[in-house]
């Protein structure tokens, strides 16, 4: 089975969360795009992993929805390695942009990127313009785009709180993004 990032896989009670995952309340999610393999615990438990597979070859398209890792934030732009159109890993790694304009569809005036977006962030984007020869043009103004990854100054997994929060379940400090709805299997 093929899985992008942020993506249901099952329960704690099922698995053991491998090389790849994260548990949520209680599910292990994907925090990557590839393969779910599934292997044993030395205690006896199923363990999940996802394994990133660069074999196909695909190119993102206008209207595809894209999965990548944010490079950089700057006052208008943030840069994205994209790794995954859909479902499918691509061999290949491509840059997107996210203009300012295109974070959310209401207050463009007040967005403020580095509340948005942090290098290192699982961002699920669409792609509106194939841009030049050195990025795709993505938006991230739909509530189910957004940030689906992210990771504390603490290095725990943060949980969403809103639309624009996450939390630390570690240090409970909240952080801004521009959460993705999750996505329910």
């Amino acid at each position: 089975m093929l899985v992008s990032p942020g993506q249901r896989i099952g329960g704690v009670a099922e698995f053991a969360a491998g090389d790849g995952t994260y548990v949520r309340d209680n599910h292990v999610y994907s925090c990557r795009a590839g393969s779910v393999v599934i292997g044993g615990t030395p205690a006896g438990q199923k363990m999940v992993q996802v394994l990133r597979n660069k074999a196909q070859s695909f190119v993102p398209s206008i209207g595809d929805i894209v999965t990548g890792k944010v490079t950089k934030v700057s006052r208008r732009v943030m840069n994205m390695t994209i790794m995954c159109v859909g479902s499918k890993t691509l061999r290949d790694d491509f840059n997107g942009i996210v203009r300012v304009e295109n974070v959310r569809p209401h207050d463009i005036d007040k967005v403020e990127m580095y509340k948005c977006f942090r290098p290192g962030d699982v961002v699920r984007a669409e792609v509106i313009s194939l841009g030049d020869s050195r990025s795709y043009v993505l938006s991230t103004a739909k509530a189910e785009l957004g940030v689906v990854f992210a990771q504390s100054l603490a290095g725990e997994t943060m949980q969403p709180v809103n639309h624009e929060q996450m939390r630390c379940p570690l240090t409970n400090t909240i952080e801004h993004r521009k959460v993705a709805k999750t996505v329910e299997n």
